[in-house]
């Protein structure tokens, strides 16, 4: 067990702060204090865990580490000094902060990545807003998702992990974009009849990020899908109870690559059984035990481009069942 402190405040943080501080969530941070010795926290006099700033400062870089691809377990246990090494390698492949997070819907990237990132460097969110508003009115919603969101969400995030952004630099752009993306989604107009389907949105308690949700919703809206997004974070109870009272046809959900496996797999059965079982469950993200193995009654999604063939699918299957209902 941790040691108890004399005066905790004076060098270390609470869990809130190292959660904001880190992007990591308080049960990934429990997680790993259980299973892997790291972090360590300290404790103050009514018990509760107080993080010393070393322990925060490493566990920043361990999350650089997790957002270009490695794994909680190959990380999470080394020194700083071996995370430095890590760090300093070309940079592998990050995941993008999506639902699908491994692919755009179109391609090329756009080529106004490179001033995006300065502008995002030079602390001026108005200019990043201008310019993202102005690239959406220009594009599309579809192609600036993605051509322009998808690609600059993975520049950022590859920024982070090698160091030339701070993590609060990264959600400076993830406030800014999601904010021109919730305008321009407002502005689709609303769902033709009954086509379907009405779409739940949100994460798990253990799943911070948002930005992701928001582009799936983007490409799910324009696909004529009826969209109710909880935000993040939300107990699988409380989605269980929302999907009745919304009446949803699917439960969407993403996990980045932060999220132990085991815990991702047992919370999606835990939901699965939770829910009534003509409520599609749709899967992504950056987590790999979602791919590896695939559950029953689960839809896992890599791309962020099959979004409309998987809706295509739902309301084909639909109209198959009403069909067979008829006769």
């Amino acid at each position: 067990m941790s040691a108890l402190l004399g005066n905790p405040a004076a060098a270390t943080l609470p869990i809130a702060e190292v959660e904001r501080e880190t992007g990591l969530g308080k049960d990934v941070l429990r997680v790993w204090e259980k299973r892997y010795g790291f972090p360590a926290p300290l404790r103050d006099g009514s018990g509760d865990r107080r993080y010393p700033t070393e322990q925060v400062r490493r566990l920043k870089l361990i999350r650089r580490l997790l957002d270009a691809g490695l794994r909680p377990g190959k990380v999470v246990q080394l020194e700083e000094s071996a995370l430095d090494a890590l760090l300093s390698r070309p940079t592998p492949a990050r995941p993008l902060l999506s639902l699908s997070r491994t692919s755009q819907l179109t391609t090329p990237p756009c080529p106004a990545i490179g001033a995006l990132l300065d502008t995002i460097a030079s602390h001026d969110p108005q200019a990043l807003r201008h310019a993202l508003g102005q690239a959406q009115a220009r594009m599309g919603l579809a192609a600036f998702v993605g051509a322009l969101v998808a690609p600059l969400a993975h520049a950022v995030g590859d920024a982070w992990a090698q160091g030339r952004f701070e993590i609060f630099e990264e959600h400076l752009f993830t406030e800014v974009v999601t904010g021109v993306l919730r305008q321009a989604i407002a502005t689709l107009p609303p769902p033709a009849g009954s086509a379907g389907p009405r779409v739940l949105l949100t994460t798990l308690p253990q799943e911070l990020h948002g930005l992701g949700l928001l582009m799936v919703e983007a490409v799910l809206a324009l696909e004529g899908c009826s969209c109710i997004s909880l935000g993040t974070q939300t107990p699988a109870g409380d989605i269980v109870q929302a999907a009745r009272a919304h009446r949803a046809d699917v439960v969407a959900l993403s996990f980045t690559n932060a999220a132990a496996g085991t815990q991702v797999l047992s919370g999606m059965r835990e939901l699965r059984e939770r829910l009534p079982g003509d409520v599609a469950l749709w899967v992504g993200g950056g987590c790999l035990a979602l791919y590896r193995r695939p559950l029953e009654g689960v839809t896992a999604l890599r791309e962020l481009s099959g979004l409309p063939a998987l809706v295509a699918q739902w309301r084909s299957d639909c109209r198959g069942v009403a069909g067979a209902a008829a006769r």
